[in-house]
């Protein structure tokens, strides 16, 4: 099989219409337009989600109707028919759907309009023919005591997968076992026009599966103690084979991502590198073949197998940089992804063929850095491109900031990559500027999208940063692991050395800097103004960890008492016995009296993952010593801001409180 090496130095879109702003757009914001709503940036979608039949015959998505309700709509792939609503609900939304065959699709349904704590019911699933016609609840939504309803799942079951068989009506669904360490999950194959159900035999402790292209389970990886192992089968007949095992925190594993229909095996590893490349595994002897498919100068494979199920071979590959992009084998593939491109120009453009190879058209997902996205239909026979649809109308992206990928260098040499946002029409020099911390915090933060929160603190005139610091994931070994530890110390550090490349570049001003973040980022904020309060004149900490020992402690979150709480935090965050004093040296909760500047603290009140006494603790403990603490609850709220009003609330006071803190007095 053909290797494929790509050595990527600049950005993978070139992002040259920063240099075609029209004296018109620059003359408008001289002029002082006005802003752009806060609502019209963090309104729901109203098209997504499309999807393209096995056939390639039909195309189903979910629109927003009158009343911003989210249906399940579908329409013929050749675009000339009227989309027919399959399914709709008065006071319910479609929350997502999956094509189970040619035939039939199943859907969950929420309350949109609902906040997570006021739900008091799971998204059930359903099962529904293309002209809306049997349709079937396979899950129950709510959780209650006695025997379940005649072949009725009960709520705590999920969807899983689909088979990929067009002839066949299964599914995979998925239990959650009781254990509250090392649970796995009980897997299921369900027919989704009787509701009978077969239990599925996999290795105790499962937790994630691949399914080949005919519908069989062939891999599933298991976790126990710590320990990640990968299991394989050759067939339905035959016995789970354990292929490796890992301890991820420790040793370099290797992660599943495809497996054919004759056993090709597809797997991420670092084979020695920094960064994890994609490579083929030989299952029967239990090793990497050596050449990488893929590898990116820089970043971790992180991306898709595209398969050509009709010739049994690979079709392409679909991964991330600094942003998507696909490579394609096949030259028809690639003119036609070339063409989609020229067409739509400065755009990431995801292309889509069903399991039809033979299909004349081609579903494309496209969006940027300045478009929250839409869909469209390409006719290879015409070269026509056909819109469907808008993922949110309300955004013009003409008036939306660039986003671009930087990488600098924190004081100890090591590289930080980063992505860097300037206000649209406004000369890129001494801006007030925003430190944007990423949640997790070990996980990549940064993406070249469309992103509500920064476009929104654009469109008021602020420069925003965006570190992946030390810790974060996608960027390579080195970088990954130099954050074991950290939290509050060298972590910290990245920020500031973040906001310094900033003022260095010209863009920032250094009186004028604030820092914002949710999760572990509003952990960073309140230890950024306790540790460097001369660096930052105000700080927005939301859902924010305020003591890394109420990680622990907290019986109510749901992290308690799990496989992470008990070999991952120790290890990549700190150890509650032997790194007791460093704990507190790195706890905002137990330095709050240091904290003197203006400051946003807001929780959601049912949030389990940082539970609110993480932010009554940490107010009780600042508010006595400083009155400039603005503190903000939404009872309805969970670990981030799900509801529309509660955003506009939330947003609308951030801007007024970052006019009122970042004039130069």
């Amino acid at each position: 099989m053909r290797s494929i090496y790509l050595r990527i130095t600049q950005p993978v879109i070139k992002l040259m219409l920063a240099l075609t702003w029209s004296l018109a757009s620059l003359q408008a914001a001289q002029a002082g337009e006005t802003p752009i709503p806060v609502e019209k940036f963090f309104k729901s979608a109203q098209f997504k989600d499309a999807q393209l039949s096995p056939n390639a015959e039909l195309i189903a998505f979910l629109a927003a109707d009158n009343d911003n309700r989210s249906m399940l709509v579908i329409m013929n792939s050749k675009g000339d028919a009227t989309p027919t609503v399959i399914t709709r609900y008065s006071n319910l939304d479609v929350i997502f759907f999956h094509w189970v065959n040619n035939e039939r699709l199943v859907y969950g349904i929420s309350e949109k309009d609902l906040g997570a704590g006021e739900k008091n019911s799971g998204s059930g699933l359903f099962a529904i023919d293309k002209d809306g016609k049997n349709s079937r609840q396979l899950i129950d939504r709510f959780v209650k005591a006695g025997a379940p309803k005649f072949r009725l799942l009960p709520a705590r079951t999920r969807f899983i997968s689909t088979t990929g068989n067009e002839s066949s009506d299964d599914i995979y669904v998925g239990q959650n076992s009781t254990e509250r360490m090392n649970a796995g999950i009980n897997l299921f194959r369900l027919n989704t026009r009787t509701g009978q159900t077969e239990i599925v035999a996999v290795p105790p402790h499962s937790i994630d599966f691949l399914f080949d292209p005919s519908g069989q389970v062939r891999i599933a990886t298991a976790s126990k103690n710590g320990i990640t192992s990968v299991h394989y089968k050759e067939n339905k007949n035959t016995e789970w084979v354990q292929l490796y095992q890992f301890d991820d925190t420790v040793e370099d594993g290797y992660s599943p991502v495809f497996i054919g229909t004759s056993g090709q095996f597809y797997v991420t590893a670092r084979n020695g590198k920094d960064t994890a490349a994609l490579y083929q595994y030989d299952t029967k002897s239990k090793s990497l073949i050596p050449n990488p498919l893929l590898a990116l100068n820089g970043f971790d494979f992180d991306g898709d197998i595209l398969f050509d199920n009709q010739q049994n071979k690979l079709a392409g590959i679909r991964y991330e940089t600094d942003a998507h992009a696909s490579v394609w084998f096949d030259e028809k593939d690639k003119k036609i992804q070339s063409q989609i491109d020229a067409l739509l120009p400065n755009m990431v453009n995801l292309v889509d063929k069903g399991r039809s190879q033979d299909a004349n058209v081609r579903l494309v997902k496209s969006f940027s850095d300045t478009h929250p996205g839409n869909y469209s239909l390409f006719n290879v026979d015409t070269s026509k491109l056909t819109q469907l649809g808008v993922v949110n109308p309300d955004i013009d992206p003409a008036k939306m900031a660039y986003r671009d990928s930087v990488r600098y260098k924190a004081r100890d040499g090591l590289e930080i990559p980063a992505y860097i946002t300037l206000p649209k029409g406004r000369p890129a020099k001494n801006l007030p500027l925003i430190v944007m911390v990423h949640g997790g915090p070990f996980l990549r933060g940064g993406h070249w999208n469309w992103t509500p929160a920064v476009q929104f603190l654009a469109s008021r005139g602020y420069a925003v940063i965006e570190p992946d610091f030390r810790g974060s994931t996608g960027y390579g070994k080195k970088l990954h692991q130099a954050g074991w530890k950290q939290w509050g110390l060298a972590m910290q550090d990245d920020l500031a050395d973040a906001r310094e490349w900033a003022i260095k570049q010209g863009y920032a001003d250094p009186k004028r800097v604030c820092i914002a973040g949710a999760s572990y980022g509003g952990y960073a904020v309140l230890m950024g103004l306790i540790k460097e309060p001369d660096l930052y004149r105000c700080g927005i900490s939301w859902v924010g960890v305020s003591d890394i020992n109420l990680l622990y402690d907290v019986s109510w979150s749901d992290t308690a008492g799990n496989a992470w709480t008990k070999y991952g935090m120790p290890k990549l965050i700190g150890d509650q016995q032997k790194d007791a004093e460093q704990l507190q040296r790195t706890s905002p909760l137990q330095q709050a009296s240091r904290l003197k500047n203006p400051l946003i603290l807001a929780y959601g009140g049912a949030d389990v993952r940082v539970p609110l006494i993480h932010g009554t603790k940490f107010y009780d403990a600042v508010k006595a010593h400083n009155s400039k603490v603005e503190w903000i609850v939404y009872p309805e709220e969970a670990h981030g801001w799900g509801l529309l009003k509660n955003n506009v609330d939330f947003w609308t006071r951030v801007e007024k409180f970052l006019d009122e803190n970042t004039a130069v007095k």
